[in-house]
C-alpha cells in the first residue's frame, strides 16, 4: 500500500500537512493534543487496509505550519481539517478522532454535519464544566511533557508500565515534538472546549471508545459523551489507559473497523 503526502493552504495563508493511504470510505483522523500524525502508526495501516484513510496535522504540529501570533481554537482547526478535504475532493468522511482530536472531531459533526459520516470519540471528553476533571498531576505531567521529567510520567500515563517499558518508539511518538509556544496554544484551544451543548445536535452515528484506566482522560468522560450524543454507542476497555488505540490495538481497531462497515457512507 503506498499513500501521497502533501500539504494545502489555509484561508489564513498557513500551510496544513496531510497524507493519504488506502482506498474505500474516506476516514479522517485527528491527532491528539501537540502531536503529530505519527500518534497514529499502527492503527493507521490497520485502518487504511479497508478505508482511504486521511491524516492532517493541526497547525502548530509536524509538518504543518506553526503561526505564533494568535490564539488557536478547535473551529480553526476544524477549519484546516475542511481545507484539506476540499482540496482532495472529499465531500462526507467518516471521522476518528483521538484526546483532543476527539474535541475538534465533535465540533465538526456538529458544525460541519453534512461532512460528517459516522464519528468516532476516542480517549476525549465534553469539555467545560460538565466534563470529569483529570487528576492535577495528570496535568502537570500534560503541561511538562516536553521536558525529561515530562517525557517520564507521560508514558505510564498512556500506557501500562510494562507495555510502555517494552515500547519506547510508541511511547516517543505520543511526546509533543512542535514549538513550545504552539503547544501551549493546543493546551490553550483544548482547554476552551466546551461541547456540552453541541452534542445533542450530533446526527453523526457515534462510537464513544475509552480506556477504563485512563488518568488523563477519566473514563468518566466516555459515559458522557455517550448519554449526551443521541443514540451512542459506548466500548469501554478494560485495564487500558489513555493510549488505548495501541496497547489495545487488535480489539480497538477491530471495533472501529466494524463499526464503520455497519454505517457505510
Amino acid at each position: 500500500m503506498s499513500g501521497s503526502v502533501s500539504h494545502v493552504t489555509a484561508s489564513d495563508g498557513t500551510r496544513i500537512w496531510y497524507d493519504v493511504l488506502g482506498e474505500g470510505d474516506p476516514l479522517l483522523l485527528f491527532n491528539g493534543q501537540a502531536l503529530d500524525h505519527e500518534m497514529w502508526d499502527g492503527p493507521h495501516a490497520a485502518l487504511a487496509e479497508r478505508h482511504r484513510v486521511i491524516r492532517t496535522d493541526f497547525r502548530g504540529t509536524g509538518g504543518s505550519d506553526a503561526p505564533l501570533g494568535s490564539p488557536y481554537s478547535l473551529d480553526l482547526f476544524v477549519q484546516d481539517a475542511l481545507a484539506v478535504l476540499d482540496a482532495l475532493g472529499v465531500e462526507r468522511t467518516h471521522v476518528y478522532g483521538f484526546s483532543m482530536g476527539g474535541k475538534v472531531a465533535q465540533r465538526m459533526a456538529a458544525t460541519a454535519p453534512e461532512r460528517v459520516g459516522a464519528l468516532v470519540l476516542g480517549a476525549t471528553a465534553p469539555g467545560g464544566p460538565n466534563e470529569v476533571e483529570r487528576p492535577h498531576e495528570s496535568t502537570l505531567a500534560l503541561r511538562q511533557a516536553s521536558t525529561a521529567a515530562g517525557a517520564e510520567k507521560i508514558g505510564p500515563l498512556f500506557y501500562t508500565p510494562r507495555w510502555a517499558a517494552e515500547h519506547p518508539d510508541t511511547v516517543a511518538r505520543v511526546l509533543p515534538r512542535g514549538p513550545l509556544r504552539a503547544q501551549r496554544l493546543h493546551f490553550g484551544a483544548s482547554s476552551g472546549h466546551d461541547g456540552w451543548d453541541l452534542l445533542p445536535n450530533v446526527q453523526a452515528p457515534t462510537l464513544v471508545v475509552h480506556g477504563e484506566d485512563d488518568e488523563l482522560t477519566p473514563v468518566g468522560n466516555a459515559a458522557l459523551l455517550a448519554e449526551r450524543i443521541p443514540d451512542a454507542r459506548l466500548l469501554v476497555l478494560p485495564g487500558l489507559r489513555h493510549g488505548y488505540l495501541h496497547e489495545g490495538g487488535a480489539k480497538a481497531t477491530r471495533e472501529v473497523l466494524d463499526f464503520l462497515a455497519a454505517h457505510p457512507l
